[in-house]
């Protein structure tokens, strides 16, 4: 079984993400996403970052009625910070019957490079790439490399950081989540000011 793994911080899930995941799952060889929520992301500030189990409860809510998009906290219990070249060979010792693969949007492709161990990540999963409007190139390396896929998916250009504010300035913004995601943020008084 190969498992696409999609990695984010989900500050809040929205449609955006669904699309990519369901896209990657209906347009490619993958037979599930794992939508892996990440405790805290290095480069991210912390202040507005909900609560994980709020987020992990958020994906879990968002991807309940797609069989083949699952929610996965698997970061949660490992040591901080979590670098994507530790997880990936935590998961594949877990797991030792399933291929696991690594989703990300060009804008990320452009700085894989500077990831810790990123020649190991490549060297024993495949990349799954949807487009992204982002400054910056490619790196040579990465073009036409063999087990870099790109995935001809839609350009998705909503944010969690554009639904927080839009949230906070008292916007309506529930055309970008799904109707449960935006209950449990409306129930929670979750990014209001």
């Amino acid at each position: 079984m190969k498992i696409g793994l999609y990695f984010g911080t989900f500050n809040p899930i929205h449609v955006g993400h669904l699309i990519i995941a369901n896209h990657m799952i209906e347009y490619s060889d993958l037979d599930e996403i794992w939508m892996v929520v990440t405790p805290h992301n290095p480069f991210k500030k912390k202040s507005s970052l909900l609560e994980n189990h709020h987020r992990f409860e958020l994906v879990y809510r968002a991807t309940e009625s797609y069989p083949k998009i699952k929610p996965s906290d698997i970061e949660f219990k490992l040591p901080q910070p979590n670098y994507t070249v530790h997880t990936l060979a935590h998961i594949s010792d877990k797991f030792t019957d399933k291929e696991f693969c690594l989703i990300m949007g060009e804008d990320n492709l452009k700085s894989f490079h500077k990831w810790k161990n990123y020649e190991t990540i490549l060297e024993h999963h495949h990349i799954y790439v949807y487009p992204r409007i982002a400054e910056g190139t490619i790196e040579h390396q990465f073009k036409n490399h063999s087990k870099i896929n790109k995935v001809d998916a839609p350009i998705v250009q909503i944010s969690s950081t554009m639904i927080r504010k839009g949230i906070e300035n008292k916007k309506n913004v529930k055309p970008l989540l799904t109707k449960e995601v935006w209950q449990y943020i409306d129930e929670m008084n979750f990014y209001k000011k």
